[in-house]
C-alpha cells in the first residue's frame, strides 16, 4: 500500500484565513480569484492569493470577503461564487448549488453568490469604516487592482471610510511555508527528478530540443503531475546562453551543452530545477572547468542560507565565487527567488524565515564560446540552516556523466 500524495487540507486553509483576519484587526478586505478566459482556450488558474486562502481552484470570478469585526464568527470569512447559469454550464461543466455538500467541499461555513457582495460590503464598511487593499498594487500605467477599485467605490459611499494599503500581508504569509506546503514542493521535486532522469537517459546528438522537452514532460505526466511549473527551457549550444529561451526547435549537436530548466507542479506547488548536460555524455575540460565553477558558487550560496539572512546575502555569497574567477560579467541574473504556488512566488522585502523555500541558480553565459551553464535547486530554510528539496537529481559533473552513461 502506497502513501497518499501530500496535499493541503481544509483545516490549514481555515487557519490561514484566521491568521489574516487577526492581522487585519477591524479592516475589511476582498480577495479576488480572477476571471477565466471567455474563449476557454487556456486553463484557468485563480490568483495565488485566493488559492492560498481558499484552496478553491475551479470557480472563476469567485471572491473572498474578510470581515473581522462581524459579530457572527461564521460570517467573518465568506466565500462568494458566481451565480449558477444552467445554459452555460451545459457547455462548460455543471456546478454545485449552495448547500451542505458545497460547504463541505470548500471548507467554508458561509458560501453565498457574488451578487451579495454589495450588501455585505456596505454593512461591513459601516461597521468598521476601514477597508484594506490586499491584492498586489499596480504601477501607474496598468489598471487599478480589482479589490482597490471595489474598495474605493465603497469608501466613496460611506462617510468617514478609508482604504489602507495592506498588500504586504499575504506575501509575508506566503513566504514562510508550512510543513504541508514543503511536502508538496518536495513531491513536485520528486516528480521533476523523473523528468531529468529520462532526459539524461535518452538525450543524444541529432535529437531536437523539442524532443528533449517532450521526454521530460512525458515523465512528469506519467509520474503524477498534471501541470508544469513553467514552460520548459531546453537550449543547446548558443541557445543555452539565452536565459528564457523557449523556441526549443534546434537539433542537439555533439560536443555542446544543453541548459535544461524545468519543473513539475504538485497540488498547486512548483518545483524549479536546472541542470546543464553534455550532449555527448561527457564534459570537455573547458566545460567541466566552467561547470565546477558554477557548482562551487551554488554550494557557497546554499551554505549561506539560514533564518535571518536576506536573498541579497545569499546572492553575494555565491556571486563572490564567480566574481573571484573573473567571470562576474557572465553571471547576468539573480541568484534565486521564492518558490511556492507561483514559480516566482510572493517575495516580501524581508529576511528569510523558517519555512521559506527559495531557488539557488548561479550561472555563467559565454555567447562567444556558445556555452551557457546554470545549476539550480530548491532549498527550504530550516531552524538550523537549510534543506535541499531536490537532492535526487545528479548535480556534480561526475554524477551527471555517470547518470548519462547508464
Amino acid at each position: 500500500m502506497t502513501n497518499a500524495a501530500p496535499a493541503i487540507g481544509h483545516p490549514e486553509f481555515k487557519a490561514r484565513r484566521e491568521r489574516l483576519l487577526a492581522d487585519l484587526g477591524c479592516a475589511v478586505g476582498v480577495v479576488l480569484a480572477g476571471e477565466a478566459d471567455p474563449s476557454l482556450h487556456h486553463p484557468w488558474k485563480p490568483h495565488a492569493h485566493f488559492e492560498y486562502l481558499t484552496g478553491v481552484t475551479d470557480e472563476p470570478g469567485a471572491m473572498l470577503l474578510l470581515d473581522p469585526a462581524n459579530p457572527v464568527p461564521a460570517k467573518r470569512a465568506v466565500l462568494l461564487l458566481k451565480p449558477l447559469n444552467p445554459e452555460a454550464e451545459k457547455w462548460d461543466g455543471f456546478r454545485h448549488e449552495i448547500g451542505s455538500a458545497l460547504k463541505a467541499r470548500t471548507g467554508f461555513d458561509t458560501v453565498m453568490r457574488t451578487g451579495m457582495l454589495g450588501r455585505l460590503l456596505l454593512e461591513a464598511t459601516r461597521r468598521s469604516r476601514t477597508l484594506a487593499c490586499l491584492m498586489p498594487l499596480s504601477p501607474w500605467n496598468a489598471p487599478v487592482s480589482g479589490d482597490l477599485a471595489i474598495l474605493r467605490a465603497q469608501a466613496e459611499r460611506v462617510p468617514g471610510a478609508a482604504v489602507q494599503d495592506r498588500s504586504d500581508l499575504l506575501p509575508r504569509m506566503r513566504a514562510s511555508k508550512s510543513a504541508a506546503e514543503i511536502a508538496c514542493i518536495r513531491e513536485a521535486g520528486r516528480i521533476t527528478a523523473t523528468g531529468f532522469e529520462a532526459a539524461m537517459r535518452h538525450m543524444r546528438a541529432g535529437m531536437n530540443e523539442f524532443d528533449l522537452q517532450e521526454c521530460v514532460e512525458h515523465a512528469y505526466r506519467t509520474n503524477g503531475a498534471r501541470e508544469l511549473a513553467f514552460r520548459t527551457i531546453a537550449g543547446g549550444g548558443f541557445n543555452a546562453t539565452v536565459l528564457h529561451y523557449h523556441a526549443n526547435d534546434q537539433p542537439l549537436k555533439d560536443g555542446e551543452l544543453v541548459v535544461l530548466d524545468s519543473g513539475a507542479k504538485h497540488a498547486g506547488y512548483s518545483a524549479d530545477v536546472t541542470r546543464t548536460l553534455p550532449v555527448s555524455g561527457r564534459f570537455t575540460p573547458r566545460q567541466r572547468e566552467l561547470y565546477d565553477l558554477v557548482l562551487r558558487a551554488q554550494a557557497a550560496a546554499i551554505a549561506a542560507i539560514r533564518p535571518g539572512v536576506t536573498l541579497a546575502q545569499v546572492d553575494a555569497a555565491g556571486r563572490k565565487v564567480i566574481n573571484d574567477a573573473g567571470l562576474g560579467d557572465a553571471f547576468i541574473h539573480g541568484m534565486g527567488h521564492h518558490l511556492g504556488l507561483e514559480t516566482h512566488d510572493a517575495s516580501p522585502d524581508a529576511p528569510l524565515e523558517v519555512g521559506a523555500v527559495i531557488t539557488v541558480e548561479p550561472g555563467v553565459y559565454l555567447p562567444g564560446e556558445s556555452v551557457g551553464i546554470r545549476i539550480e535547486d530548491d532549498v527550504a530554510v530550516t531552524e538550523d540552516g537549510h534543506e535541499v528539496l531536490t537532492p535526487a537529481i545528479p548535480r556534480t559533473a561526475d554524477e551527471v556523466e555517470r547518470a548519462m552513461a547508464r
